[in-house]
């Protein structure tokens, strides 16, 4: 696999992105989700999971929560100097992103996305903190292929609520029964459907058509 970095910036990268979160907490007294949220929208995400050499290694994590609020919010942190006795849960939480983040090249996004919010990751400090962090590589890789499996069977959940099988969907929607099979066992992609294709299945199914083509 293609890393967005050479893994001589990966320390630089853990250790920014931990810092970043934690001085947003502490420094900045920001409410953790939110400002992962600004941290996504803020395009610094971006940069960091892309190799920008000045966002991976260039910025402290101090100098990215600053640049973080300048772009999304109008929150001034007081100046302070950072100097933390210990590695906390939020930086832990960063830490460990990164890492994965490096060794998946999934966007941060799409990680929030499928099943990491950052409250997730915080979550399992209590657990894996100490533990290698292959082990949180694995746990992370089932909370997304979990979420992933759940999304690619929604026209799957959908169409047993209505108590419907795959063949009288067919013949009421029209779409071919090869294809229903295809897009409940994620063969093909549903979100790649014609309009006329996703409209005809949610008629019959009785919802919305993004409900079945909701994006992973």
């Amino acid at each position: 696999m293609t890393r967005a970095y050479n893994p001589l910036y990966l320390e630089d990268a853990m250790h920014n992105l931990g810092t970043m979160l934690d001085c947003a907490v502490r420094v900045a007294h920001c409410d953790l989700s939110v400002f992962y949220e600004m941290f996504l929208s803020s395009g610094v995400a971006a940069q960091m999971e892309t190799g920008n050499p000045r966002y991976v290694a260039g910025l402290s994590g101090m100098e990215l929560m600053l640049e973080v609020l300048k772009r999304s919010s109008d929150i001034t942190p007081p100046e302070t100097a950072y100097n933390p006795l210990e590695r906390t849960p939020e930086y832990w939480a960063g830490w460990t992103l990164a890492y994965y983040q490096w060794q998946t090249s999934f966007s941060f996004s799409f990680i929030q996305r499928n099943g990491l919010a950052i409250n997730v990751v915080l979550s399992q400090y209590s657990t894996l903190h100490e533990a290698d962090l292959s082990k949180f590589v694995a746990s992370a890789n089932a909370i997304i292929e979990q979420c992933l499996s759940e999304q690619r069977n929604v026209l799957k959940t959908i169409r047993k609520q209505q108590r419907i099988t795959q063949k009288e969907l067919a013949g009421l929607s029209g779409v071919s029964l090869r294809m229903i099979q295809a897009y409940e066992q994620g063969d093909q992609d549903i979100r790649k459907a014609e309009a006329q294709t996703v409209l005809a299945l949610s008629r019959v199914l009785g919802c919305a058509p993004e409900v079945i083509t909701v994006s992973p």
